[in-house]
């Protein structure tokens, strides 16, 4: 049997030092391109859970924080990057489709 839980996922806005050190190249260019984009590997970490009460019409919330995070700093590797996140669209998306075979790779 598999608990499934319908949780809302919010973001912490504190900004780690590592994190903050590992963006700061990119700072300039951040603020001068208003609709820029930018790749970057990303890992989260837990911040903070909230479970409603009984009584409430509330779903459970997570809060989630950068934890770590690397930007790529040139064509290639955000070339790179968007080759593995539309691979990881694909798997999340397939509904065990696609990669049948490819079941224990994680």
């Amino acid at each position: 049997m598999t608990l499934h839980i319908d949780a809302d996922v919010k973001f912490d806005s504190k900004v780690l030092t590592d994190v903050a050190e590992a963006l700061e190249p990119h700072a300039t260019e951040m603020f001068k391109q208003r609709g820029g984009r930018w790749m970057a590997v990303v890992e989260f970490g837990h911040a903070e859970r909230t479970e409603p009460g009984p009584d409430e019409d509330k779903n459970p919330t997570v809060k989630i924080r950068v934890t770590s995070i690397e930007v790529a700093g040139d064509e290639v590797t955000r070339g790179r990057l968007r080759g593995v996140q539309r691979e990881m669209y694909d798997r999340r998306t397939s509904g065990g489709t696609l990669f049948e075979s490819d079941s224990d790779v994680a």
